[in-house]
């Protein structure tokens, strides 16, 4: 084990991967499509623009939008390499908590409403306190970050 996790923040590092989940399955949903739209791009010709605004003249102009939507399609890929990355290393640990733990987590911290509006929604849904509404996010997030890091 190395020295570093010992002073890794596991509590604040689960957080953030527990903000990124979305962001990751969005980029896992669309990627295709915007590869497939990036090469169609490429080879598509562009029309004039009438806009009045003196124009010179590229030779490689084609070959430079080409090369740049190459460039892209490669950004792309390696975002989509990272989030298939991200998901097999967090989908275990998500799925070994609760339906209850899991509720409490995206509802603190996926959801846009703010803490103080998921704590009151967590008291109304599990019939609980504050203090215990909180509780369950503390005991809830540290699961997570020891399934996530380890201890």
């Amino acid at each position: 084990m190395s020295v570093i996790w010992k002073y890794l923040d596991k509590r604040s590092a689960a957080v953030d991967a527990l903000k990124d989940y979305d962001s990751m399955a969005f980029i896992i949903a669309n990627t295709s499509n915007e590869i497939k739209n990036t090469r169609d791009d490429m080879g598509s010709i562009r029309s004039p623009q009438f806009d009045g605004m003196p124009r010179t003249h590229n030779p490689q102009a084609g070959e430079e939008r080409i090369l740049k939507n190459i460039e892209e399609i490669d950004i792309l890929q390696e975002r989509y390499r990272q989030a298939v990355e991200y998901m097999e290393w967090f989908k275990p640990a998500w799925e070994e908590l609760s339906s209850e733990e899991r509720y409490v987590l995206e509802t603190f911290y996926r959801d846009e409403g703010g803490q103080t509006g998921a704590v009151y929604e967590i008291c109304s849904q599990l019939n609980v306190e504050r203090s215990t509404a909180y509780n369950r996010k503390n005991r809830a997030l540290a699961k997570l970050a020891v399934l996530l890091y380890g201890k």
